[in-house]
């Protein structure tokens, strides 16, 4: 019996490897669906959206106390 159970390891792990190559390909073609159209998505706009969300959540139930202060200071006076 030793024999035959080497082989029948192999070909589980091989059947193993060739599963998770057709996930990662589905992952894959996935991703390229999910991408939206038009080309290259605002990081940055996508950071604000996923703070705000934070954000909010560190809000739930804390409405007596008054929303942070933001500062903006532009690119070009920035000290380097």
């Amino acid at each position: 019996m030793p024999r035959g159970r080497s082989t029948f390891t192999k070909r589980q792990k091989e059947q193993t490897r060739q599963q998770k190559q057709r996930d990662k390909a589905e992952r894959r073609v996935q991703r390229k669906q999910d991408k939206p159209e038009g080309g290259v998505v605002d990081e940055m706009q996508e950071l604000r959206e996923h703070a705000e969300a934070q954000a909010a959540l560190f809000r739930i139930g804390a409405e007596d106390e008054p929303g942070p202060v933001v500062v903006s200071i532009p690119f070009d006076k920035i000290d380097r």
